[in-house]
């Protein structure tokens, strides 16, 4: 038997970006069919919860508000909801905050048609998408999950093995300011306000192995 195709609904601020992307989708209707869509986040979750579609393909970054948050709504509201962020910001650091709130997948605007249609594929069958041009160049770093960059994450270890900022400064040859503006930044993506806070996360959530 044919399976059925993989019913989505468009997320996206832009009208004409989701008409592109149903003209694009529509030579594969055996394989995907949009079935419904919402310009900008105010409307997703009522057509969610009307459609119950497999996956929600979202933009990133619509004004206003973010798909970010649209993804952790959805997934906090259905835990098993498939949300695949769309983008045109080829940055690791998106792809892994899309990944810490929940999403299945993160695509960029440039895939092709072909392509967009076996990632949603492969997600409908439980895998996780990530946009071929990125998958070759994304090595994931310790604490990548939770949106640190590979020089926060550096950072944060030499808090975790007791370095002073001064001594932190030193070693990366950095000046004392940028460490604390890492540390600022640390602390926000960890949820945590203060130093102890942090090591505390870092052990806890076993970031360094």
């Amino acid at each position: 038997m044919t399976p059925d195709p993989v019913r989505i609904v468009l997320v996206d601020d832009h009208e004409m970006v989701i008409e592109g992307l149903k003209a694009m989708l529509a030579a594969f209707s055996d394989r995907v069919t949009v079935v419904g869509q919402s310009v900008g986040a105010e409307r997703v979750m009522g057509v969610v919860a009307d459609l119950d579609p497999d996956i929600v393909l979202c933009d990133v970054r619509m004004q206003g508000s973010s798909g970010l948050d649209v993804c952790r709504q959805l997934r906090a509201w259905d835990p098993d909801r498939k949300v695949v962020m769309l983008s045109v910001y080829d940055d690791e650091q998106y792809l892994f905050q899309a990944l810490k709130v929940g999403a299945s997948g993160y695509l960029l605007k440039s895939i092709s048609s072909e392509d967009l249609v076996r990632q949603l594929e492969s997600v409908h069958i439980g895998q996780t998408a990530i946009d071929p041009s990125m998958a070759a160049r994304v090595v994931e770093w310790p604490g990548a999950r939770q949106g640190l960059t590979q020089r926060e994450s550096e950072i944060l270890e030499l808090v975790v093995n007791g370095l002073s900022n001064r001594a932190i400064a030193a070693k990366l040859v950095i000046g004392d300011e940028t460490v604390k503006t890492h540390l600022s930044s640390i602390y926000r993506k960890l949820g945590v306000s203060d130093r102890t806070a942090a090591v505390a996360t870092a052990l806890r959530e076993g970031i360094f192995q």
